[in-house]
């Protein structure tokens, strides 16, 4: 079987798993809803493992083709849209982080979805979601990226409203949908200006352009000229920030959280949220031109990564402190991304999405023996009642906080290392930022991990009473994704970052002068030198007085954290309304938009349309009827003169004519 016939059947073996668990649910039932699923998922990840060999070690080429033409336009339109493949190391490193995380979330569903009614769809759902996670990665033209975007904004949408009898669910959903197409309104912008500029949407036409398209000028506003590849770039980026929940679109990701747990891990780990992330690594040739568009990628990564971390640190419900720790994970990648050290980005996608992954299935399975309470104010002292939990989530904090020797160290650390020796404007600030937000981070992490497994337990006698460890189709998804969460920075540090052709080489461009991960590479010998020498940076010491600081507010005197929020209320007041952003949305766009309505209403609908014409057609036709029938009297000699007068007015036109 060739390279490309294994990855078709990669992409389309969750599609038919999907189609049959969701028209044929009745007839084969919970058993064969997921296992024909969870089926469709190993054959991919299985396929996915073959390929990545097969490019890794050389024993294929990359593979850039077209499967069939979508449409073509002829003569008069001299553009044609292709289905295809690229599959190059970029590529099968996605394949590999979603069809795993993807199968892993599959396995634990059978156990966290084991009552609900909509079991069948459940499955359905996400296996679909997996296929257009895989179309969007597999593409090799902006269409098919464009297509799988759209697919998961779709299927995220059914996914957090899945409980649709919830009217919390129905309005995360809603909102997910709504502020995605914000940002994929630029995105199609870009798309516009790509196939204008370049005439084709094929990744390797339009990236041999790229020098054509950077010599190019458009005039946006009088007398300001921008470069078009700074504006392509911005604009794909609008729908990266969408996509991925940078700031100011960040507001959706958090209300997620409304969905079943299986579905936060889908989409917070390896999917969803990271497709923006791969896009800017793909678009690398057309970023690497515009130092503007750098420079944007970059404030925007960093500003989110801090700030939105300090929002965890006021939140109460597990599930949210998790997926605003999402937010900020996902601020390092743009940053990495803003400071050209793309790779670096990527293999915190990767490392992020084992541990994040594994995070989230984590407070499943805590909300799972605590009957389904999310409150962390109500838990506490559940070490020694779920230890498997208890232990796999103690790695994911680890991980997260970036400690050696766990994956997160890595990653993160590198991406810190980059933004210090980023010569990109902004980089400064960036680093300031991703510094500070390593003590952030560990603060919100075990602040949550504290919160939840030690100290005193803060439920009721009958909920503690039946704690318990979940079962292992629960527990055992914990326990495959804490080995790479544990070990897998350490594996690919070299051969992702530092290695000479590193994994990603042929995948990404960089300019030699903003090619930080070289510098870096002189200062690189070993993952183990690495971890040694983490000690000499302040990062690390601000990650442990973070952990300690945690371990003082809500173990040694658990009294501070209420007596800080009462001393600062005024702070403590902004981070619970989230820096103001949903009540400038509720105030600004929500209103604002209804008021506009209501203006419309009143003024085209109201007065205009039903006013003037409908009701004025009918008030000056009663109007003309009233006073021309006055004329109609019966009388003769009336009936005469008008006749006259009417005779006498043709024989003045016919003699002045």
């Amino acid at each position: 079987m060739s390279i490309l016939q294994c990855c078709l059947i990669a992409v389309l073996a969750p599609l038919v798993g999907s189609v049959i668990a969701g028209f044929f649910r009745h007839a084969i039932g919970r058993v064969g809803a997921h296992s024909v699923t969870i089926c469709g998922l190993a054959i991919s990840f299985s396929l996915s493992a073959y390929i990545a060999y097969a490019i890794f070690t050389g024993a294929s080429p990359v593979i850039d083709t077209n499967l069939f033409t979508w449409a073509s336009g002829g003569t008069e339109f001299p553009y044609s849209f292709h289905i295809g493949f690229l599959i190059d190391q970029l590529t099968v490193v996605m394949m590999m982080v979603v069809t795993f995380v993807s199968l892993l979330v599959h396995i634990y569903s059978i156990g966290y979805m084991a009552d609900d009614d909509g079991y069948q769809r459940f499955f359905s759902y996400i296996s679909l979601f997996t296929f257009m996670m895989l179309m969007l990665v597999t593409g090799n033209n902006f269409l098919q990226l464009f297509f799988g975007w759209e697919g998961v904004g779709l299927v995220s949408y059914l996914l957090i409203g899945f409980w649709y009898t919830k009217e919390s669910a129905l309005e995360g959903s809603l909102k997910a949908f709504l502020v995605n197409r914000v940002g994929d309104f630029g995105f199609v912008l870009g798309i516009a200006l790509v196939l204008a500029y370049a005439g084709s949407l094929h990744y390797a036409t339009v990236f041999n352009s790229a020098q054509v398209i950077a010599s190019q000028s458009i005039s946006l506003f009088n007398g300001h000229s921008w470069t078009v590849v700074t504006v392509i770039c911005i604009l794909l980026f609008v729908g990266a920030m969408g996509k991925s929940a940078q700031v100011p679109l960040h507001v959706w990701l958090p209300e997620s959280m409304e969905g079943p747990t299986p579905i936060s891990a889908l989409i917070h780990a390896a999917t969803m949220v990271t497709a923006g992330v791969f896009m800017v690594a793909r678009i690398s040739p057309l970023v690497e031109l515009s130092q503007t568009a750098l420079t944007f990628i970059l404030v925007i990564g960093a500003t989110g990564a801090l700030f939105t971390g300090i929002l965890a640190l006021v939140m109460n419900d597990i599930k949210r402190v998790i997926a605003y720790s999402t937010l900020s994970q996902l601020g390092y990648m743009m940053v990495a991304m803003g400071a050209s050290a793309y790779s670096a980005g990527i293999f915190h996608l990767l490392t992020h999405a084992c541990f994040k992954a594994l995070l989230f299935l984590g407070a499943g399975s805590v909300i799972l023996g605590m009957h389904h309470e999310q409150d962390m104010r109500k838990m506490g002292g559940l070490w020694n009642k779920m230890p498997i939990t208890y232990a796999t989530f103690l790695i994911g904090s680890l991980a997260l906080c970036a400690i050696p020797p766990f994956s997160g160290f890595f990653s993160k650390d590198t991406i810190i290392e980059a933004a210090k020796m980023s010569s990109i404007p902004g980089s400064a600030y960036a680093y300031f930022c991703v510094s500070l937000g390593a003590m952030v981070t560990a603060l919100y992490t075990f602040r949550a991990f504290f919160m939840t497994f030690h100290g005193k337990p803060r439920m009721d006698s009958h909920t503690l009473s039946h704690v318990h460890e979940s079962p292992w189709v629960v527990w055992v998804p914990l326990v495959l994704l804490a080995i790479p969460s544990l070990c897998i920075g350490y594996v690919l540090y070299m051969p992702m970052l530092f290695n000479t052709p590193g994994v990603l080489a042929s995948s990404i461009f960089v300019l030699p002068e903003h090619n930080v991960l070289a510098k870096l590479s002189h200062e690189v010998i070993s993952p183990l030198q690495s971890m040694l020498h983490a000690v000499d940076a302040w990062t690390f010491w601000a990650t442990l007085g973070g952990i300690l600081l945690a371990w003082v507010c809500y173990i040694a005197r658990p009294q501070i954290p209420a007596t800080l929020a009462k001393t600062l209320s005024w702070p403590y007041r902004i981070l619970m309304d989230k820096y103001g952003f949903d009540a400038f949305n509720e105030l600004f766009f929500i209103k604002g938009s209804k008021g506009l309505g209501e203006t419309f209403y009143q003024i085209g609908d109201q007065r205009l349309i039903d006013g003037f014409f409908v009701n004025g057609t009918a008030f000056f036709v009663k109007w003309l009827a009233f006073h021309v029938r006055r004329i109609q009297t019966g009388y003769l000699y009336q009936y005469i003169a008008i006749m006259v007068f009417g005779l006498f007015g043709f024989l003045c036109w016919l003699l002045l004519r």
